[in-house]
């Protein structure tokens, strides 16, 4: 018994601790961009910051350097604000963090927030080998050329769940994509590139049309991995970004105080249930010292009778 309670002791100091390092460091604010994180040279963008109702200031940091600061102009009703750049250019370009303040906490920095700054450079021209129409299992080739040198190309396909991949070259570059399936169909673009930041004007748009033979062996992936392959960000809906993140350390707080309560009152039903074995045990003790007793007096009164 004295093992179980020390255990549950342990336990709840446990998660006491964890309770109390949660509360007294908020967790990380999420970020995002509308209308999205590739914008066109002199095109407005806005950053957004989501923290918690109890949030009373937000930062924006730009490549590790405070940039702005912003209050909630309604504290406790609205639990995000937004950074608006008038106008994109190189110089705006650069991967962003924020931070907010609650009561006289600072939150855990955000997750990175790439934005890209396109139109930059000249327009360069993408092709297909060994054409753009094929059928599913054959091997492509995607040809990006510039005549401006750059050191870096990006191709990227249209759609909200598209990442680009990213090749490395002088004027040019090659993106061999197979075997290709029906996951693959959609319209391509290219770009050249001096940083990850900085991008050209697309090309003009190539689409790659791709007929099903029926081939139940080739399984439809959206990308094919490479170790060239370049993932910056990741293109979401806005939908991902309602969650309050003081609702969802609630919730793991009341979980963890539930499973708390849980073991409790096990130990409770456990040491009840061993009290009451222990009473039993004492009365049958009990009883059978009291039956032996008086057969032993019954004995002995027998003896004198006689």
């Amino acid at each position: 018994m004295p093992s179980i309670l020390t255990v549950l002791l342990c336990l709840e100091l446990y998660l006491s601790q964890r309770v109390n390092a949660q509360k007294r460091t908020p967790s990380k604010p999420v970020i995002w961009a509308k209308p999205d994180v590739m914008i066109p040279k002199g095109m407005p963008v806005v950053i957004w910051c989501q923290g918690t109702h109890k949030t009373v200031e937000y930062q924006l940091h730009f490549e590790g350097q405070l940039s702005a600061s912003e209050r909630p102009k309604t504290p406790g009703m609205m639990n995000k604000v937004k950074f608006p750049i008038p106008a994109m250019t190189s110089s705006t370009a650069g991967r962003y963090r924020c931070f907010y303040r609650s009561g006289e906490l600072w939150s855990e920095p955000s997750d990175p927030l790439d934005l890209v700054v396109t139109g930059m450079y000249d327009i360069p021209t993408l092709s297909v080998h060994p054409r753009p129409e094929v059928i599913s299992g054959e091997n492509v080739t995607f040809c990006c050329h510039l005549e401006t040198a750059t050191t870096t190309f990006f191709l990227l396909k249209e759609g909200r769940s598209s990442r680009p991949w990213r090749r490395y070259g002088n004027v040019q570059a090659k993106f061999p994509m197979g075997p290709v399936t029906t996951a693959h169909r959609g319209t391509y673009r290219c770009f050249g590139s001096y940083n990850n930041h900085v991008w050209s004007f697309p090309s003009e748009p190539v689409k790659l049309l791709v007929t099903d033979v029926g081939d139940p062996s080739l399984v439809p992936t959206e990308h094919i991995s490479s170790p060239d392959s370049w993932d910056p960000y990741l293109l979401t809906t806005e939908m991902q970004f309602q969650e309050d993140p003081a609702l969802r350390n609630y919730a793991i707080q009341n979980l963890l105080r539930i499973g708390l309560a849980f073991l409790v009152l096990v130990a409770l039903v456990w040491l009840l249930a061993e009290d009451w074995l222990h009473r039993k045990r004492t009365q049958e003790g009990t009883s059978r010292a009291s039956s032996l007793e008086c057969r032993r007096r019954f004995r002995t009164q027998r003896s004198l009778d006689k």
